[in-house]
């Protein structure tokens, strides 16, 4: 079987910004990253900002010291897009209420629930609560009352309220107009 000829792209692989984050996230200095590289810091400073490429070996040295692979450079990040009002509907419960998630299924670490809950719409009549650390609920439109064992708030439009994911709860839309909201779960919650 012949293979196939694969064209060279002539387009440059930016990855000045990764390596730059890589060794932010470990709070390292480009003079610390220098010093254990024996590279320049000028040479550093002109990866990061994509005005040069390192050569093979630099680039497996500079990698080992900042514990990443080649690979992570150059591979495509994983996206996901959800478009207004095209998130697939999901159901955790309550009346009222048209919840679309708009994160991918499969990312564990942060789950954005869009909820649109119809007048006097309301969750479990019991209190309820999460399997996740964070909770957070904040109002794109309209107003909520969510009911906590010894505390309730009041939100409106643009109010936010973190809490945490374990802590019993619910909600309720008081009034005869509809209530749009985000709920965020980190990590995502289980399911």
């Amino acid at each position: 079987m012949k293979a196939l000829p694969v064209e060279p792209s002539n387009i440059p692989v930016a990855i000045g910004s990764r390596i730059r984050a890589a060794r932010q996230s470990q709070r390292l200095t480009i003079e610390q990253v220098a010093d254990a590289t024996g590279l320049t810091k000028g040479f550093l400073s002109r990866v990061e900002r994509d005005l040069t490429s390192p050569s093979v070996a630099s680039l497996v040295t500079l990698c080992q010291v900042l514990s990443i692979s080649i690979g992570e450079l150059f591979a495509a990040p994983e996206t996901h897009l959800t478009r207004r009002d095209e998130g697939p509907r999901i159901s955790l419960g309550g009346e009222g209420i048209v919840e679309r998630l708009l994160t991918a299924r499969s990312e564990r670490r942060i789950q954005i629930i869009q909820a649109v809950i119809g007048p006097h719409g309301r969750g479990e009549a019991e209190l309820y609560a999460v399997d996740c650390d964070v909770d957070v609920l904040h109002v794109i439109r309209g107003r909520i009352r969510l009911v906590m064992t010894n505390e309730e708030f009041e939100l409106t439009s643009g109010d936010t309220v973190t809490f945490p994911g374990r802590e019993p709860h619910t909600w309720v839309n008081p009034t005869d107009e509809p209530v749009e909201v985000l709920w965020v779960l980190v990590p995502a919650a289980s399911r």
